[in-house]
């Protein structure tokens, strides 16, 4: 299929984005709030998160597929498929959506700890910090690759004392399907095999969004976290 795709003012894009962000995170609030719980297996809460989406969010397109990890399934990067599991009591469980708004991507990840244990709840607050540290230092190093992005994004699991867990630390997003705009696909990732400044323009003369992905895990004791969102808009 072939998609026609053309420039957009990026006053128009940057406030499709912010609006499709915001609705993201409004449904990942009542993810947590209504349906997380222990006794549910992973593949049954995917499901109840897409009616959810479709009925109150109206969102029927989801632009990668649901992601619900527990336990050292949270271990698992995004291309692997973990067998279904069931949600137990103590477990970090992450959430990763990818929901269309309007015709526009969002991207937001999420970990939640159910139990009281206090590595799972340090691992949650060194990913928060560590994403405000990653954020402050794409803004502030112009001309930075992806190559070198992941590796500071690496840095910033170690000085905490994790693993950094994912194959990326993010990616673009944009107008529904950013997948099919012309250029190079490496360009599209914060990886290792990405040498491109991460400002500079895309194919069509636009400004990329960048999403920043915090996976941290702990390998000894199978567990791991997650959290992205947007690092180019205030």
């Amino acid at each position: 299929m072939k998609f026609d795709f053309a420039a957009r003012p990026e006053a128009d894009r940057t406030a499709a984005l912010r609006a499709a962000e915001m609705q993201g995170f409004a449904l990942l609030d009542a993810i947590g709030a209504e349906l997380l719980r222990p006794g549910i297996g992973e593949k049954a809460l995917e499901a109840e998160i897409r009616d959810l989406a479709a009925e109150r969010f109206g969102a029927t397109k989801h632009w990668h597929k649901r992601i619900v990890r527990s336990g050292p399934n949270t271990l698992c990067v995004y291309d692997e498929n973990p067998p279904d599991r069931v949600i137990a009591a103590d477990d970090v469980v992450f959430i990763d959506i990818g929901p269309v708004f309007d015709g526009w991507e969002a991207d937001i990840g999420r970990s939640f700890v159910l139990g009281d244990d206090p590595a799972k709840h340090r691992l949650l607050g060194d990913m928060a910090e560590a994403f405000e540290d990653g954020r402050r230092h794409f803004r502030e190093n112009p001309g930075l690759t992806g190559r070198e992005f992941y590796r500071y994004v690496q840095g910033l699991a170690e000085r905490r004392d994790w693993t950094f867990g994912g194959t990326i630390a993010g990616h673009i997003v944009g107008e529904f399907p950013h997948k099919h705009l012309p250029g190079d696909a490496k360009s599209f990732y914060i990886s290792p095999e990405n040498t491109a400044c991460l400002d500079a323009p895309d194919a069509l003369g636009q400004r990329q969004h960048w999403i920043l992905e915090i996976h941290f895990v702990d390998r000894r004791r199978s567990f791991g976290g997650f959290m992205e969102s947007l690092i180019t808009l205030d």
